[in-house]
């Protein structure tokens, strides 16, 4: 067993043999394997921050459906690829009962993750209006998102709005918007990394530029229902998750099966397209579509290219998941509270060993606890500090691949087991002692 610190010289070698020039600036998967190379060569078990992957079972619900669904045979027969009718009408049924919008069942498609439905939103929304070719991020973000706009060749804009939050939000996507060139914008909320929350005031605003710009919102709800400090479990009953769809019509929804419903492995989501931009006749579109209605271009053009449809067997799953979603019988969100609960206990061991909180305010209320946090150490850049923190059997991702101004790191707690807790604790209590901060 290789003690902690481990020495630099080993991790420098397994990031060399992985093509990587310095660790700190690793993407999530190039992290992911290098660490696992680590813990191979040295036997050291890491505290594993570095990846969104949900830490519990997949729901039970959907296992069986999608087991019975296998055994009935649906493996050998292609998906249709606007998505079976039963999980069309689960989705339009969810919507309503989650977010109290109304979006008809033809406007409902599932899709092979939020990764493709992002991917295909990109390509589409890019193209249906010749005037409009770039995609504005309100960062932080998913850093694989925008590594989908390089990969297809978009341009893109970027601004971390922690410090445009409220009606300074207003302002600074007028200052974005202003050239006419912006196709799209696109954000997360809960957020990652930062796990702040847009509020209703601020998604009315975001609603007021997409009307005033004619720009399409992509919202990325991949942490559904999951800000804790609200109760959004129960079906057709307020508060609702927020959504820019109260607000505007020219939207997008992106939500993911893999973190509210554990369902990742499957790579199964939702996008819902607003009815009147599914309805949205686009001459430019031509260029590249036999079909200028936008919705049709994205289903029948897009999605068809990527994959030709969505999984038939996780399409019975995901209908199975919402079902019980729908009707009451299955509450997601009280099992994914053990990410709130994990979150507020690792936090407070960061902070007892001299770390700080990088986004630690959600509007003037200290930020909540789910998913994600992200912290720093004092006198040092998040690159930095990641690349030492390996060291300690620690790995995450640098908020500099995120977007985001500030320096520090973005932690994920899903797959941090309890029984882990005191090594991280006491790797912890290792560093801030090895590592004594100036007064």
């Amino acid at each position: 067993m290789t003690q902690i610190p481990i020495s630099k010289e080993t991790i420098d070698a397994i990031a060399k043999s992985n093509k990587i020039a310095n660790p700190g600036t690793a993407s999530i998967r190039e992290m992911r394997k290098m660490i696992q190379d680590v813990e191979a060569e040295t036997g050291v078990r890491y505290i594993k921050m570095e990846m969104g992957i949900p830490g519990l079972p997949a729901a039970q619900v959907g296992v069986e459906a999608e087991i019975e669904a296998l055994r009935n045979g649906v493996a050998s027969i292609y998906p249709e690829i606007y998505g079976t009718q039963e999980v069309k009408e689960q989705i339009s049924l969810f919507v309503k009962n989650f977010l109290d919008i109304d979006v008809p069942t033809d406007c409902c498609v599932p899709t092979v993750g939020s990764m493709q439905a992002g991917f295909a939103s990109f390509l589409t929304l890019t193209r249906y209006d010749k005037k409009k070719t770039k995609v504005l991020f309100i960062d932080p973000g998913f850093p694989v998102q925008k590594q989908q706009c390089r990969v297809l060749g978009i341009e893109y804009k970027t601004f971390d709005v922690y410090d445009y939050r409220g009606e300074k939000l207003r302002g600074k996507l007028e200052e974005m918007l202003k050239d006419g060139d912006v196709a799209c914008i696109i954000y997360s909320s809960p957020n990652n990394p930062a796990w702040f929350c847009f509020t209703d005031e601020e998604l009315k605003i975001i609603g007021d530029m997409a009307n005033k710009y004619g720009v399409i919102i992509l919202e990325d709800l991949a942490y559904f229902a999951m800000d804790f400090r609200q109760d959004y479990s129960k079906p057709g009953v307020a508060p609702f998750q927020p959504t820019v769809a109260k607000y505007t019509p020219n939207y997008v929804l992106m939500i993911s099966g893999s973190k509210s419903f554990s369902y990742a492995g499957q790579r199964i989501a939702m996008m819902v397209i607003s009815p009147e931009l599914f309805g949205k006749e686009c001459p430019d579109l031509a260029r590249y579509y036999s079909q200028t209605q936008l919705g049709r271009a994205m289903i029948f053009g897009t999605l068809y290219c990527l994959s030709s449809g969505t999984a038939h067997s996780a399409q019975y799953a995901l209908a199975a998941m919402l079902k019980g979603a729908n009707d009451g019988s299955y509450n997601f969100v009280k099992d994914i509270h053990e990410y709130g609960e994990k979150a507020h206990i690792m936090k407070k061991m960061f902070i007892d060993n001299g770390f700080y909180i990088v986004y630690d305010e959600d509007m003037g209320e200290p930020i909540g606890d789910g998913f994600y946090f992200t912290f720093c150490y004092p006198g040092y850049t998040g690159v930095d500090l990641l690349n030492e923190l390996i060291r300690y059997g620690i790995s995450a991702i640098s908020l500099d691949i995120t977007g985001s101004t500030r320096q520090g790191i973005r932690a994920c707690v899903a797959l941090v087991l309890r029984d882990q807790f005191p090594d991280l604790e006491a790797r912890l209590v290792q560093f801030h002692k090895d590592h004594p901060i100036a007064k």
